[in-house]
């Protein structure tokens, strides 16, 4: 038998853990693809014929790419066109795709409604701070050879999943909390939704030296809003700025992973690790930390702050500025798949390659 050099042997066994890896990967993106088509056809299959024409659209519509995060009437199906019923199937959808964290803040974002119809006053039926104004819109048809995919949107919420063959993508991905605390005497006082988004990054600007935060702090004035906002073409303009992962101390580096972790951590463990895989694969020394506005977390003076954290694929943002700094915008955006750009390139070319 013939006997190969050490590191032969260790180059071979490399090479299998690195397939091992590969097929497992694809093996739960099924899985949890096959899940997932069940329950959106359970949903649509709950519904009659004029919801379900409210639900459904065709996967090549434009709205697929028209989403926000502010009050406004929405394009799907929403909670208050639906039964009981047919809303536990929708909730379903987002169970599956989401880890228990990132559907209770989804859960919890939702009856937020509630508290602003207490703070600004409104009626008990007033339909701009309205829990029920949550649509879910699906496009094309699960199950089916070709792309699909659907969404969840509502105010400070904005969630999107776009399905190829056996493999599945998450962004744009938009959390809000409006309030960022609640402040008011209401059963939800206290509560902060978002409070790791917030409290990892102060703990990690505050590791940084006076040397490395001349870096890091872009302006002492923090922009109103996310600087990516819900448009495509403004990710471009978006350069990577302040200090980048390579320029840390191991204990800064581990602190800046246990940010990203924190958005990451609001999906399916099996779309976070496809998502951590391709930052280690791109490299995560070029990703960036920068920063805008006030360095401490105290609500005061409506100073508020704003956070980018971006790489060669992937863009974080958070911004804290309006309603006297309390009120918080986060997304999450794939620079090269956002809405399954990659993902439907590949299976486009697969598909015209096999004919």
């Amino acid at each position: 038998m013939k006997s190969y050099p050490l590191v032969c042997k260790l180059f071979l066994f490399a090479c299998f853990i690195t397939l091992f890896k590969s097929g497992s990967l694809q093996a739960q993106d099924k899985l949890l693809v096959g899940k997932l088509s069940t329950a959106v056809q359970n949903f649509t299959g709950s519904l009659d014929a004029t919801r379900k024409k409210e639900a459904c659209v065709s996967f090549a519509d434009s709205l697929r790419f028209d989403w926000n995060y502010v009050p406004r009437a929405r394009k799907g199906l929403t909670l208050k066109n639906m039964n009981a019923d047919q809303q536990a199937k929708a909730f379903e959808m987002v169970r599956i795709v989401l880890s228990a964290g990132g559907y209770q803040k989804t859960r919890e974002i939702i009856d937020l409604e509630n508290v602003l119809r207490v703070i600004e006053n409104k009626s008990a039926n007033d339909t701009y701070r309205d829990p029920e104004n949550y649509a879910f819109l699906i496009f094309g048809k699960p199950g089916e050879k070709e792309p699909w995919g659907w969404r969840l949107e509502g105010h400070h919420i904005s969630l999107h999943f776009t399905v190829a063959g056996d493999e599945i993508t998450f962004t744009p991905g938009f959390f809000g909390s409006n309030p960022g605390i609640v402040l008011a005497d209401v059963p939800q006082k206290g509560k902060r939704i978002l409070k790791d988004e917030q409290d990892v990054a102060f703990e990690l600007l505050h590791s940084f030296s006076a040397a490395q935060q001349k870096t890091i702090i872009l302006s002492e004035k923090a922009p109103w809003e996310i600087l990516s906002s819900n448009k495509r073409s403004k990710l471009v303009k978006l350069k990577p700025e302040g200090i980048a992962m390579k320029d840390m101390t191991p204990a800064q580096k581990k602190l800046f992973q246990k940010l990203i972790a924190v958005y990451l951590d609001r999906y399916h463990v099996t779309l976070k690790n496809q998502q951590m895989n391709k930052l280690k694969g791109t490299g995560l020394d070029g990703i960036h930390f920068a920063w805008m506005g006030k360095t401490d977390p105290e609500i005061k003076d409506g100073a508020g702050y704003y956070y980018r954290i971006q790489g060669p694929t992937i863009l974080i943002e958070l911004d804290n500025t309006q309603n006297n700094a309390n009120h918080i915008h986060t997304v999450v955006r794939d620079l090269t798949n956002d809405f399954g750009e990659d993902l439907l390139r590949a299976h486009y070319e697969k598909m015209h390659a096999n004919h």
